[in-house]
Protein backbone atom coordinates (compact mmCIF):
# COMPACT_ATOMS: atom_id res chain seq x y z
CA UNK A 1 0.00 0.00 0.00
CA UNK A 2 1.37 3.39 -0.98
CA UNK A 3 0.58 5.75 1.89
CA UNK A 4 2.00 8.71 -0.04
CA UNK A 5 -1.36 8.99 -1.81
CA UNK A 6 -3.88 11.06 0.15
CA UNK A 7 -6.92 8.87 -0.36
CA UNK A 8 -9.89 7.86 1.75
CA UNK A 9 -8.77 4.24 1.38
CA UNK A 10 -5.40 5.08 2.93
CA UNK A 11 -7.06 7.00 5.78
CA UNK A 12 -9.24 3.94 6.46
CA UNK A 13 -6.21 1.65 6.37
CA UNK A 14 -4.18 3.78 8.79
CA UNK A 15 -7.03 4.20 11.28
CA UNK A 16 -7.70 0.45 11.27
CA UNK A 17 -4.00 -0.33 11.82
CA UNK A 18 -3.79 2.21 14.67
CA UNK A 19 -6.81 0.57 16.31
CA UNK A 20 -5.26 -2.89 15.94
CA UNK A 21 -1.89 -1.81 17.33
CA UNK A 22 -3.42 0.00 20.30
CA UNK A 23 -5.89 -2.84 20.89
CA UNK A 24 -8.73 -0.35 21.18
CA UNK A 25 -11.45 -1.91 23.30
CA UNK A 26 -14.24 0.41 22.22
CA UNK A 27 -13.77 -0.03 18.48
CA UNK A 28 -17.00 1.79 17.72
CA UNK A 29 -15.56 4.94 19.23
CA UNK A 30 -12.98 5.23 16.45
CA UNK A 31 -14.27 4.81 12.93
CA UNK A 32 -12.36 5.65 9.81
CA UNK A 33 -15.43 7.49 8.52
CA UNK A 34 -14.90 10.04 11.30
CA UNK A 35 -11.79 11.36 9.56
CA UNK A 36 -11.36 13.56 6.53
CA UNK A 37 -8.65 13.42 3.87
CA UNK A 38 -7.86 17.06 4.65
CA UNK A 39 -6.13 15.86 7.82
CA UNK A 40 -4.23 13.11 6.03
CA UNK A 41 -0.78 14.32 7.04
CA UNK A 42 -1.75 14.49 10.73
CA UNK A 43 -3.25 11.00 10.63
CA UNK A 44 -0.19 9.65 8.84
CA UNK A 45 2.09 11.18 11.47
CA UNK A 46 0.13 9.43 14.24
CA UNK A 47 0.11 6.19 12.23
CA UNK A 48 3.89 6.26 11.74
CA UNK A 49 4.44 6.99 15.44
CA UNK A 50 2.19 4.12 16.52
CA UNK A 51 3.67 1.62 14.05
CA UNK A 52 7.27 2.19 15.15
CA UNK A 53 6.51 1.45 18.82
CA UNK A 54 6.18 -1.99 20.39
CA UNK A 55 4.14 -0.98 23.42
CA UNK A 56 2.37 1.98 24.95
CA UNK A 57 1.70 3.11 28.48
CA UNK A 58 -1.92 3.83 29.41
CA UNK A 59 -1.11 7.56 29.35
CA UNK A 60 0.36 7.30 25.85
CA UNK A 61 -2.68 5.40 24.61
CA UNK A 62 -4.95 8.05 26.09
CA UNK A 63 -2.92 10.83 24.46
CA UNK A 64 -3.12 9.14 21.07
CA UNK A 65 -6.87 8.59 21.45
CA UNK A 66 -7.31 12.26 22.41
CA UNK A 67 -5.28 13.38 19.40
CA UNK A 68 -7.41 11.23 17.09
CA UNK A 69 -10.47 12.71 18.77
CA UNK A 70 -9.20 16.20 17.97
CA UNK A 71 -8.86 15.23 14.31
CA UNK A 72 -12.40 13.87 13.97
CA UNK A 73 -14.85 15.57 11.65
CA UNK A 74 -17.13 18.01 13.42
Amino acid sequence: MNLDNKTTENVNFMIEKIKEKLKVLNIGAIKSTHFDEDLYDDIKEIYEHVMKRDSFSPNEMQAIAEELGNLRKQ
